[in-house]
């Protein structure tokens, strides 16, 4: 299980609400995959610089549960860009309203696709060269 963080800032801080529950009362995993989700479209995005959508989310691994009232934050980061495709690990991390620790939640793989302005994949551009 995931120990600490990632060293760099979340794409996504959102707060669990109760309308985001299931029948039972607590986050309802889809919410939190849906969270996930644009996270790391968000980066792709950015990556890509324009359109992308998710093809495929592998390995999905709840280890904690998320309770009303967290801070939830998503980190992506990109393991790998393809043609036409990127890679994209996403972590969740939790912390409760009144508290400063911080415990993983759950992690998953996210692989997109870049499209065009027809919706068809397109050649993902070179990494743009970061300023000194």
């Amino acid at each position: 299980m995931l120990a600490v963080p990632p060293p760099f800032e979340p794409v996504i801080r959102t707060i669990a609400m109760p309308a985001d529950t299931n029948p039972a009362g607590d986050i309802f995993g889809g919410w939190l995959m849906a969270q996930m989700d644009l996270a790391a479209g968000n980066a792709a995005t950015r990556r890509a610089r324009g359109r992308c959508a998710t093809v495929a989310v592998e390995g999905m691994t709840f280890h904690r549960p998320v309770l009303v009232g967290d801070e939830v934050s998503l980190y992506a980061t990109i393991e790998k860009v393809g043609r036409t495709s990127l890679r994209l690990r996403v972590e969740a991390w939790r912390r409760p309203r009144a508290e400063s620790t911080t415990e993983a939640v759950t992690e998953a793989v996210f692989t997109f696709v870049a499209l065009d302005e027809d919706r068809r994949p397109r050649v993902v551009p070179p990494e743009e060269p970061t300023a000194p």
